[in-house]
């Protein structure tokens, strides 16, 4: 089985930063792509950034220049910096990775609220 958790959430103000971070973990697996997807209250989930295991990247035209989709593949770890921070940023993010373990499967963290003020 393996694990996604989030870290990094928090309140900041309108044109500040955040960077999060999302850690698997887990024995005998292989992470191919990742994402950060977002979800505001009463709005449907949506993808904010991914990247792919060679580190191609796309984003989200609300985020881009804003928001940097990394990850670290020896510390099986995505990260998502976020700067210019704006308040309809606010939502609770989520990490997701499509994972090979005997299969390939699809992984959702337990997400991580940020909040923005104006």
């Amino acid at each position: 089985q393996v694990q996604l958790v989030e870290s990094g959430g928090g309140l900041v103000q309108a044109g500040g930063s955040l960077r999060l971070s999302c850690a698997a973990s887990g024995s005998s697996f292989r992470i191919v792509n990742m994402a950060w997807y977002r979800q505001a209250p009463g709005k449907q989930r949506d993808m904010v950034a991914r990247i792919t295991a060679a580190g191609s990247t796309n984003y989200a035209d609300s985020v881009k220049g804003r928001f940097t989709i990394s990850r670290d593949n020896n510390k099986n770890t995505l990260y998502l910096q976020m700067n210019s921070l704006k308040p309809e940023d606010t939502a609770v993010y989520y990490c997701n990775a499509y994972i090979t373990n005997a299969g390939l499967y699809n992984y959702w963290g337990q997400g991580t609220q940020v909040t923005v003020s104006s």
